[in-house]
């Protein structure tokens, strides 16, 4: 396993990781995600992601369990929350990011995972509703109290990133440290270009998400449309709307290119997603162990990611977000 810093800080996560969006609790046996965990753990990864929302909080429920069990040195990894959507209520203060729902969400995560702090915390989305000050100083308290160690974002622009940063300069508080942006071949511009003076000027982690497209940087969806997948859970038709033929044209490109390197599909993904420097750490999804043990290989693909491969992978994208001239 590669570990890499967070951002500017100096915290260091997997370059691989394991996230529990719309498997723990709800698309798994809790018997297959311990599997998931101790296969992940056991291959060097340290950083296990999670949030209030995911089934309501019954994922943090199972993550919780499992770690009590697995009784783990708890400095040899981290876990996180995420706070915003709640986790099913829907009355006045049950979600945003005021300092009363960050507050008792933040208690709540710790509650349901077991554990006497959170490693990194994030906001799930921006709050329109919550003034920007209110969420940063609530940040900060948690902080201070020992709860949470590091805060952070998740689709977030880039302009709301700064802002936060400019409160916490303001008034001497902690801002954030890492956001937590969708990434994949079909998904650039947010990481590769809005970011960019982010990183730069003040530094920023990233832990991204969904580096297959939600499967279809995968062999799954080449022929016909499988049962059993997370596209086919309840509530998830957007998720199907992304699979379009023109993608799948794409798709099939790409794989005829991973079996030309002898590599999969899937291990070329996230190997071009972990090319990026700016990438802290790519969290992996999965419904059976073997998928995860295979993207636990995806590393060494990196290396066979030589200025030419990648010229023919932009070739096939055609997709390559234009940089702005500063």
């Amino acid at each position: 396993m590669e570990y890499r810093k967070l951002g500017k800080s100096g915290l260091q996560v997997s370059a691989l990781s394991l996230g529990s969006w719309l498997t723990f609790g709800q698309q798994i046996g809790d018997d297959v995600a311990e599997k998931l965990m101790h296969t992940a753990y056991e291959r060097g990864v340290n950083f296990f992601d999670n949030a209030e929302a995911y089934a309501r909080g019954k994922s943090e429920i199972v993550m919780g369990n499992i770690l009590k069990k697995a009784n783990w040195d708890r400095t040899s990894y981290l876990v996180s929350s995420k706070v915003f959507w709640g986790d099913g209520g829907k009355l006045p203060n049950q979600s945003g990011l005021s300092r009363k729902h960050v507050v008792e969400a933040c208690n709540a995560a710790l509650r349901r995972l077991q554990v006497d702090y959170l490693d990194l915390y994030f906001c799930h989305r921006p709050d329109k509703q919550t003034p920007i000050e209110e969420t940063v100083w609530t940040m900060n308290l948690l902080i201070q109290q020992g709860k949470i160690l590091y805060w952070g974002t998740s689709e977030w622009s880039a302009q709301e990133i700064m802002e936060a940063h400019m409160v916490a300069r303001e008034y001497r508080l902690i801002g954030p440290v890492m956001e937590q942006p969708q990434y994949n071949m079909f998904h650039r511009e947010r990481v590769e270009v809005e970011y960019n003076q982010i990183y730069r000027n003040v530094g920023l982690g990233t832990t991204i998400w969904s580096p297959l497209a939600s499967g279809i940087l995968t062999d799954k969806y080449l022929k016909e449309f499988p049962e059993g997948t997370r596209m086919s859970l309840k509530g998830l038709d957007w998720l199907k709307a992304n699979i379009t033929e023109e993608k799948l044209a794409i798709t099939r490109k790409l794989n005829a290119l991973a079996q030309e390197l002898g590599t999969s599909l899937p291990k070329l993904a996230i190997a071009w997603c972990l090319a990026n420097p700016q990438v802290s750490t790519v969290i992996l999804g999965a419904s059976k162990v073997h998928q995860l043990e295979e993207t636990l290989e995806s590393i060494p693909v990196v290396a066979q990611l030589t200025p030419e491969v990648l010229e023919q992978i932009e070739g096939i994208l055609g997709n390559k977000p234009a940089q702005p001239a500063y």
